[in-house]
């Protein structure tokens, strides 16, 4: 077996990004089993934890783990405050130095024996493989159809398919984390990008584990601003319904008006009063301001983007490899 000293100077290597929000009890037991599994890959590696803000004791536990063991290779990079997953895993990427970089979540859902099956699909050509969940038992039925209605809209119109139960856990390779961290926009809605990336991808199913410790920092409104993002990201077809709406209420109200004005002059009957009057402005108004909230979205999304503000700040970092970086040193900011 070839040492796991990061980088070879001979044959390949891998980082695995590993965003976190207060996991540092995670970590403990997490960390340990994947230097356990990389260990029998043959390959270089090394772990890059991103700590998104957090205020428990992530820096003891990661210099903890790099002392048990002089071939354990990890950088532990701090934002300066919590920018959201998204931005966490862009940081992630940007710091890993592997040919190829594996994506997990810190709180032990992804199992670590999953890694050498992954590897070795990357080593027989693949250039993204994705982890697919089988089931998700634990939502609601109300989250499955929203997220059933989120991901039709969102598929990219047959030119690129986003797999509903596929998350961050993935592996990709070097030219795929070359070409992702070169898209230039702010509000990143990561399976997005992967899928609008494209080559070639293999998928892996698998069944979620436990938690190891808290619950899930993600709650319905950190959701649905992620979904806002998404669609908002990568569809036009929220805009498109919205002019649809627009055509339809304009003909129905046409059609609506020949019929007042035929039954007026022919029969004689008298338009209706106050209360269908005031029925139709209340439900225009409400349509159009639903309309108006969509376009909102839209332009927000611009606004964002036109400040080019930096999408993560690096507060500080720490390599417990020992090693120096042999390329340019690296931006603080992305």
């Amino acid at each position: 077996m070839k040492s796991s000293k990061f980088p070879l100077e001979t044959g390949k290597s891998i980082s695995v990004v590993i965003p976190v929000l207060n996991e540092a009890r995670s970590l403990v037991q997490l960390l340990p089993s994947i230097a356990q599994v990389l260990a029998q890959s043959g390959l270089g590696w090394e772990i890059v934890v991103v700590d998104d803000g957090g205020t428990d004791n992530l820096r003891e536990v990661i210099a903890d783990f790099a002392q048990a063991d002089s071939t354990r290779n990890v950088q532990l990079v701090r934002l300066s405050r919590n920018f959201g997953k998204e931005a966490a895993l862009t940081a992630g990427l940007e710091h890993a130095r592997g040919d190829a970089v594996l994506c997990m979540d810190g709180d032990g859902q992804h199992p670590p024996h999953l890694l050498l099956e992954m590897i070795r699909l990357w080593q027989q050509g693949n250039e993204m493989v994705i982890a697919v969940q089988r089931m998700r038992t634990s939502e609601s039925l109300f989250l499955v159809k929203a997220k059933a209605i989120f991901y039709r809209l969102l598929q990219g119109e047959g030119r690129f398919k986003i797999p509903p139960n596929a998350g961050d856990f993935r592996l990709m390779d070097r030219r795929v984390v070359s070409a992702l961290l070169r898209l230039p926009e702010r509000s990143r809605y990561m399976k997005g990008l992967y899928a609008w990336l494209g080559f070639r991808t293999v998928t892996l199913p698998f069944d979620a584990d436990p938690r190891w410790e808290g619950k899930s920092k993600f709650r319905f409104r950190q959701l649905s601003e992620l979904a806002l993002t998404g669609i908002t990201s990568f569809s036009m077809k929220p805009l498109r319904m919205v002019s649809r709406i627009g055509f339809g209420i304009s003909f129905f109200a046409l059609m609506y008006g020949l019929y007042i004005v035929f039954e007026t002059l022919f029969f004689g009957n008298p338009v209706s009063g106050w209360a269908t009057l005031s029925a139709g402005i209340m439900l225009l108004s409400g349509i159009q301001l639903v309309c108006l909230g969509v376009i909102a979205e839209y332009l927000g999304r611009i606004f964002e983007e036109a400040k080019q503000r930096p999408l993560y700040i690096v507060a500080d970092t720490v390599d417990h490899s020992g090693l120096a970086l042999e390329l340019q040193p690296r931006e603080t900011t992305f």
